[in-house]
């Protein structure tokens, strides 16, 4: 079995925006960049992860292995943890680096990091996250300060938003967990620049955006 596989889940169709994983990104498809940065990084196998013929046609312009998905699991229907655990059953690989398409900003440096960070410590997964420092409200009332005696924002707690971009996890730990995350999890602090990921079109526009212009 080989040791560090990376996986590119790329579905066919997306419900906000229409054929994002294939429409014209600074000159290639989202899904082209990605590959074109996960060959450069220190993995055994590089697979595409599915439901695709166009993205099955370019994992083998790319010389890249690919699976064809089961159509119940680029569904609606398919809760993400049915995904997560189908996706480590049909790897073959003692570690997974996931990395998604649509997270076009993460830098080849954060992804040699969390390489690096994953053998390093001892953990069975790892995971991207923003740091978030904000006044936060839930159902009509302050979640993380008191009104009585507000902070200044530079003193607010910080909490970690997983932001899905870059994980790397045993399969083990993920075939039992039915998740990205294990039970001994690592987090990965990345940039704002980096954790943005394509959820509209407004996303896409704005992630093309900063990608050209770290191009020029």
């Amino acid at each position: 079995m080989k040791k560090l596989v990376a996986v590119i889940p790329v579905r066919a169709g997306s419900q906000r925006v229409k054929d994002k994983n294939f429409r014209p990104f600074a000159g290639k498809s989202l899904l082209e960049h990605k590959l074109e940065l996960i060959k450069t990084l220190p993995v055994d196998d590089i697979v595409v992860n599915t439901d695709s013929e166009r993205a099955i046609e370019i994992a083998k312009e790319y010389g890249v292995n690919y699976h064809r998905r089961e159509p119940y699991y680029a569904s609606s229907k398919c809760s993400n943890s049915e995904f997560h655990h189908y996706l480590a059953k049909v790897t073959e690989g003692k570690e997974i680096l996931v990395a998604q398409v649509t997270a076009p900003l993460i830098k080849r440096e954060s992804y040699l990091k969390a390489i690096e960070e994953f053998y390093k410590n001892d953990c069975n997964s790892l995971m991207s996250v923003k740091v978030l420092k904000e006044f936060i409200w839930y159902k009509g009332k302050p979640l993380n300060y008191s009104i009585e005696k507000t902070p200044n924002s530079q003193d607010l707690p910080e909490y970690l938003v997983p932001t899905f971009g870059l994980v790397v996890v045993n399969r083990d730990a993920m075939l039992g967990s039915r998740s990205y995350i294990g039970s001994k999890p690592y987090f990965l602090p990345i940039s704002q620049e980096e954790s943005i990921d394509i959820d509209t079109d407004i996303d896409f526009d704005f992630a093309e955006y900063m990608f050209s212009r770290r191009k020029t």
